[in-house]
């Protein structure tokens, strides 16, 4: 950074007057006044520290993307604003750097961010005299704080995301056919030699013997059983069917499901809570595949919460969309999971399938509706389920004419 107005300032202060200094420091908060007006309207955050990484200034999009308040934010240090964020590594470099990173307050987001060192030149005199002729000395760069320019790449980024769950669920598909395939007539015929087991099982006369393979033949059926319905939720969670959709009142659904779970409910020693708005919109649904999803939302609300746990089952809307919540109270997903929900066959419990989840999202998109999850460690979950109620793809704008006239 070249020597500017305030140091030429300085360097003169000893030759101006009171009025001209005056001028001098109108001028600058002129100049800073501008700046500030300047930097507050781009829609990339920027971040100023000192040499200590202390906050010097922050614009209102920095304070927007990190939930600051920017007159609090300033003299206090980075990484205390800033929680997971590695300034001191990040700062060591002499060079501009630029890296992307996941923010989750006060919303999800990925943030591309630049930062480069602020340098500022000083001269160093030179006492020595050279021919009759003071050496002027030599320029030194001294390292006076950083610059972080902030740029939000979630659209781009979810963009990618989805571009490569759209190829991993094309994959997927074709492995579900063989699997339907190559698994599903096993299993018809296992499901056929059992029959005859259990009938060759009744003519024995032995009764020890009788219940000893019945049990075994027990066993086999239920793993049978099981295995089947990992297939079928398999298939289910990459190949939808097209959803047959007509009238329905979402209360209704949510009730259903819940009585649906009643016996669990009970068993469990858990609360289920509800509160139903009354005046939300009939929707066109599949009721079928809306109720799957229902199941599935609070089957992994139990899951989490074992025993004794409290779910708040709540619908709500807004201008365009019916809201459905399901917040439990159960042990909730850490920052470094909540990203992975999604996943094939990710879970972090005991003997879950990793599918519920996408079940849940797969149905949702299909009737054009939004899935989001709330969670941090400890605190249990909120899974909320947005579905549009007012089918808006063109928007009329107002009669140029009719305004003329109007004005």
């Amino acid at each position: 950074m070249k020597s500017g107005f305030l140091e030429k300032l300085i360097e003169r202060l000893g030759r101006v007057g009171p009025e001209e200094v005056q001028n001098y420091l109108l001028r600058l908060a002129q100049e800073k006044g501008f700046l500030e007006t300047v930097f507050n309207s781009i829609q990339e955050g920027i971040i100023v520290t000192d040499a200590r990484g202390r906050i010097s200034y922050l614009n209102h999009a920095a304070c927007d993307l990190f939930g600051l308040d920017g007159e609090k934010a300033v003299g206090k240090p980075l990484e205390e604003q800033v929680r997971g964020l590695d300034w001191q590594a990040l700062s060591q470099s002499d060079t501009a750097l630029s890296r992307d990173m996941e923010i989750f307050y006060p919303a999800n987001r990925f943030i591309n961010f630049y930062v480069v060192p602020l340098m500022i030149e000083r001269r160093v005199p030179n006492e020595r005299v050279v021919a009759g002729i003071a050496d002027p000395g030599h320029s030194l760069s001294e390292a006076v704080g950083h610059a972080m320019i902030l740029r939000d790449i979630t659209r781009d980024r979810r963009s990618t995301q989805q571009t490569i769950e759209s190829e991993r669920l094309s994959a997927l598909t074709l492995l579900a056919a063989g699997v339907a395939h190559e698994i599903g007539n096993p299993l018809n015929s296992l499901h056929i030699h059992l029959q005859l087991m259990e009938r060759k099982v009744k003519k024995l006369r032995a009764a020890e013997d009788r219940r000893e393979l019945q049990e075994s033949i027990d066993i086999a059926r239920s793993e049978i059983d099981r295995l089947d319905s990992i297939v079928t939720q398999f298939l289910r969670a990459i190949r939808p069917s097209k959803p047959h959709l007509q009238p329905e009142n979402v209360n209704v659904i949510v009730q259903e499901a819940v009585r649906f779970f009643q016996p669990e409910i009970t068993d469990r020693d858990i609360v289920v809570e509800t509160e139903l708005r009354s005046d939300l919109p009939v929707l066109e649904l599949d009721r079928d595949q809306l109720k799957q999803a229902f199941y599935n939302a609070i089957k992994n609300s139990f899951e989490a919460m074992k025993r004794r746990g409290i779910l708040r089952i709540r619908t709500d809307r807004d201008e365009t969309h019916v809201k459905i919540s399901f917040t439990d109270t159960g042990g909730g997903i850490s920052a470094e999971n909540l990203g992975r929900v999604f996943e094939p066959y990710f879970t972090t419990k005991t003997g879950g399938s990793g599918l519920g989840l996408l079940i849940v999202r797969r149905i949702v998109r299909e009737h054009g509706g939004e899935l989001a999850i709330e969670s941090s460690q400890g605190k249990g979950l909120t899974l909320t389920i947005r579905l549009p109620f007012l089918d808006r793809r063109v928007r009329m704008l107002p009669d140029k004419e009719r305004m003329k006239d109007e004005g």
